[in-house]
């Protein structure tokens, strides 16, 4: 087949969004298709090249300066008279193609897809899917975003945030009943977003984000990692993996760490990922020497940082999955979350590892303390994490895209007249 893959944020960005669509396109080349991803460019410009054996063609886009662009270390905040100036505008901020239409219309023209899956109804996806209505080729979308999630960090009012995440509600609705084939990483999500589908008239399937289990699983920590990162091997670790960004809360898991060792010295937190937070918490905790931010780590280096963690925790309201729980869960790790958004079909409560309510930073640290001061416990919550991540494989994800686009492909040509 040939498919195109429209996204807003793509590789080398990171966020769940971007690693998942460079995943699924490189997953699907590997297994033979003919993938082109559209993308807005990092520098503005449109061009295409050839990534990881994807055609990835990139369309012209402006900065819009009021996000980092997960790409580039987020720069530290300046300061006045010894006073830090809240930072506004990035040098290097998320960019957005605006009027795309004419730039996709010329690669699909090229490109002459048999099947589109849009990923964010940003303008690209928007003019993708219009062109694919146009020209008769079925659309796949994937909702990776809820209304509260876009909402959250937004300083507003609760009445106002509400009617927001109303408004926002019925838009994703709208946009989704465009599609002939609707996706969302987890049941959960479907079920919080879309009820129970009487909203839209076409069909909805969960489909995991899924992880590469080759990539992420228990072993021995190579020779030098602890060393690399300044980490001690005579302290277990609690671990965060993520975008250190305001919505992600990361801030609590800290409070919660240090609330915990007071009861379970021997401890130590690591923190990996950068975002607008990171330089608060190092201004706040640089001091502390078994608190380490780490900032990005990539490649072999992120799945053997896993593979140093005793337990792995996060205070996230806004997973519509979380990409990074299932990473963990795969190397063995117990799982302390929230429970909120989707979290709890990866961090099952009593199987694999701890659900504490929203914001409880004293929840967090009993859990904590109990499955690190519980080797029994710290055991069977890892075995159980190993089981639940093999059911979320990124093979079986793309096999049930594969079936998903064939099967939308029979129906197109049955529709049309055509044989197969």
């Amino acid at each position: 087949m040939r498919i195109v893959i429209a996204t807003a944020v793509y590789y080398p960005q990171i966020n769940g969004v971007a690693m998942f669509s460079h995943n699924l396109a490189v997953g699907l080349s590997g297994r033979g298709h003919e993938v082109m991803v559209i993308a807005p460019s990092q520098n503005g410009k449109n061009h295409a090249e050839m990534i990881d054996g994807v055609k990835t063609v990139y369309l012209r886009s402006v900065d819009s300066k009021v996000y980092p662009d997960q790409i580039h270390d987020v720069p530290k905040q300046k300061k006045v008279f010894g006073a830090k100036v809240p930072r506004l505008f990035y040098r290097n901020g998320f960019r957005v193609s605006v009027f795309p239409q004419i730039e996709v219309k010329r690669a699909l023209d090229d490109f002459h897809p048999d099947i589109v899956h849009v990923q964010i109804s940003d303008p690209i996806g928007l003019s993708v899917v219009s062109y694919a209505r146009k020209h008769n080729v079925p659309v796949v979308t994937t909702e990776h975003n809820q209304p509260e999630v876009l909402t959250e960090s937004l300083k507003m009012p609760r009445p106002i945030k509400k009617g927001a995440n109303y408004v926002l509600t019925a838009y994703f609705r709208n946009r989704q009943s465009k599609s002939d084939f609707v996706t969302m990483p987890t049941e959960r999500a479907i079920r919080s977003l879309l009820g129970n589908g009487e909203k839209i008239k076409v069909p909805i399937a969960a489909v995991s984000n899924g992880v590469d289990l080759s990539n992420f699983k228990p072993g021995k920590v190579k020779a030098g990692l602890y060393e690399k990162y300044g980490i001690s091997k005579d302290l277990q670790v609690v671990l965060y993996v993520g975008r250190v960004d305001p919505e992600k809360k990361v801030g609590l898991v800290v409070e919660a760490f240090i609330k915990a060792r007071s009861k379970f010295p021997k401890m130590q937190l690591v923190v990996v990922g950068d975002g607008v937070d990171r330089t608060n918490l190092e201004h706040k905790y640089g001091d502390d020497e078994n608190i380490k931010i780490l900032g990005k780590v990539l490649g072999d280096d992120l799945h053997e940082i896993y593979k140093i963690g005793s337990v792995f925790a996060t205070a996230s309201e806004i997973e519509t999955q979380g990409i990074v729980l299932i990473e963990a869960a795969a190397s063995g790790l117990p799982l302390i979350a929230v429970d909120k958004g989707a979290v709890s079909e990866i961090c099952i409560n009593g199987e694999n590892g701890v659900l504490c309510e929203p914001r409880n930073v004293s929840q967090i640290a009993d859990a904590i303390v109990k499955i690190m001061s519980d080797p029994k416990l710290q055991k069977e919550y890892s075995e159980k994490s190993i089981e639940i991540a093999h059911e979320h494989d990124f093979e079986s994800t793309l096999d049930k895209f594969i079936n998903i686009y064939n099967h939308l492909l029979r129906e197109n040509n049955t529709a049309t007249g055509e044989s197969d």
